[in-house]
């Protein structure tokens, strides 16, 4: 492999790791919520967080190239900071990332909670368990394959990105090219041999993932 191919697949794993820690912070409350509320608006968070698997990653990326542009709302709001713009910067990346990420990673969350039922919550409450010790105690104990599901899926789907990486961050070398990107560059330059290494270590590391997630995974196991 050459050096920038080593660089892409760095700073791939680099937004995979970052993308996935941050959508497991996030996520985890959103998914408590949406599998715990009976409010009406359930269905519109529940519709919004699913927008990714629906909406093609341009029109994603589009928008927020909109959004956080120089006449965007985050846009004016970094700029009065002193941070500058967030597209074409790895924090920009970061922030798309998450977005387009993000059911892959609430969604196996959330059906873990809901599959712990409410018994549990109901004996850790008799026990005078806090609503916040239960959380922790009882509800995210049970709901570890979920969110085994979810780190898994959320870091392979960021790893595989093409679309939404090359709106936001462009194709800058050793700040936002990724390994999706330099594959399209080799093969728009014809070095197919070097898209074949590459390519060839994506499905690679595709595969070994799906192996791992219905491998390890109890409630993947239960479901074939």
């Amino acid at each position: 492999m050459e050096s920038a191919d080593l660089a892409a697949v760095w700073l791939t794993l680099k937004l995979a790791t970052v993308v996935t820690l941050l959508l497991l912070v996030i996520g985890t409350p959103i998914a408590w919520w949406l599998a715990r509320t009976r409010s009406a608006f359930k269905g519109v968070i529940g519709a919004i967080v699913a927008l990714p698997l629906v909406l093609p990653p341009t029109v994603i990326g589009f928008y927020m190239l909109v959004v956080m542009g120089p006449n965007g709302p985050v846009g004016q709001f970094t700029q009065s900071l002193g941070l500058g713009l967030l597209p074409f910067t790895f924090p920009g990346l970061v922030i798309a990332s998450v977005f387009y990420s993000l059911p892959f990673v609430v969604q196996p969350i959330q059906n873990a909670f809901e599959a712990i039922g409410d018994r549990p919550l109901e004996v850790a409450a008799t026990l005078r368990a806090s609503p916040w010790d239960t959380f922790w105690s009882v509800a995210v104990p049970l709901a570890k394959p979920g969110f085994l599901s979810g780190a898994i899926l959320g870091f392979a789907h960021t790893i595989g990105e093409f679309g939404i990486v090359l709106m936001i961050g462009g194709n800058i070398p050793d700040k936002t090219r990724v390994v999706s990107v330099q594959i399209y560059d080799h093969v728009e330059a014809l070095e197919y041999t070097q898209a074949h290494w590459l390519s060839g270590g994506m499905v690679l590391f595709s595969f070994l993932v799906l192996l791992g997630l219905y491998t390890f995974n109890p409630a993947r196991r239960k479901a074939l």
